[in-house]
């Protein structure tokens, strides 16, 4: 769902949402498995009958990202508003964001320009725990692996690999989708955080948080024999670092706009 995509091109200015101009940011490729942008609509039609020009795109992506946490049995939390709609929406603005196929470097480097932490990385991807993904972004992980070329991840768990090959067969359809988090993706939860750590994490971008042993030891500290009662709490953690991505490049004053209708500029 589009609500719950961690993704910020310019800032949380609702630029993905665009549908006209030459080359709009929901094309790019990163973007092609994201859903919900009805669901966005739908709530945008009613606020405007009720309140014209006053609620953001913007921020009902925040909220509705809210509330589908706490349907799902996550943590729930206060979210800022007040943001306003960009004016721009670009293909090519997507570049610089995290891309599933990323090394650890390159991940840890992308939030970082962004003014988000390794811990936020870790967090952030454990969004993934609600949702599901598609072949077409599992082909190369599976069938044509960098550098092995030819073969499959070799972080992939082979007790979960034939299941990944049987769901995405090679020259199957690239559309059929498939659940980011194995085992648990309608409840939210550190259990693809667990699936990370032996092997069965779905998306190359996740199992890479196993690569690096600052983002590993993340990962290892909402698992440790005291945890939950004297360790860190994964849902405190996360709303921290989600509240902290809604902050990023908000527009403000004649900075943005209120859209009128969330696909389209005014």
């Amino acid at each position: 769902m589009v609500a719950s995509n961690a993704r910020l091109t310019k800032g949380c200015d609702g630029s993905i949402l665009i549908d006209d101009g030459p080359d709009p940011e929901k094309g790019a490729f990163s973007h092609q498995g994201v859903r919900g942008f009805d669901v966005i609509e739908r709530a945008k039609a009613q606020l405007e009958e009720s309140c014209p020009g006053v609620v953001s795109c913007a921020d009902i992506v925040a909220l509705a990202a809210r509330d589908a946490i706490i349907m799902a049995n996550g943590p729930a939390y206060q979210v800022p508003t007040g943001r306003r709609d960009g004016l721009v929406s670009k293909k090519s603005l997507a570049d610089d964001m995290p891309d599933v196929s990323d090394s650890i470097q390159i991940l840890k480097a992308k939030f970082l320009n962004k003014g988000l932490t390794e811990k936020d990385l870790v967090l952030l991807s454990a969004a993934h725990t609600i949702g599901t993904t598609a072949c077409f972004f599992m082909t190369k992980r599976l069938y044509n692996f960098f550098p092995i070329g030819g073969g499959s991840d070799p972080a992939i768990s082979p007790n979960f690999l034939p299941e990944l090959k049987a769901r995405c067969p090679q020259g199957g359809d690239v559309n059929v989708r498939l659940a980011i988090d194995e085992g648990s993706d309608k409840k939210f939860d550190k259990h693809i955080l667990q699936n990370v750590r032996e092997g069965f994490a779905v998306l190359e971008s996740d199992a890479r948080l196993n690569d690096d042993i600052v983002t590993k030891s993340v990962i290892d500290s909402y698992f440790g024999p005291l945890n939950p009662i004297f360790g860190p709490s994964f849902e405190a953690d996360f709303v921290q670092s989600i509240v902290k991505m809604g902050q990023i490049g908000v527009k403000t004053g004649s900075n943005g706009a209120i859209r009128r209708v969330c696909s389209s500029f005014n």
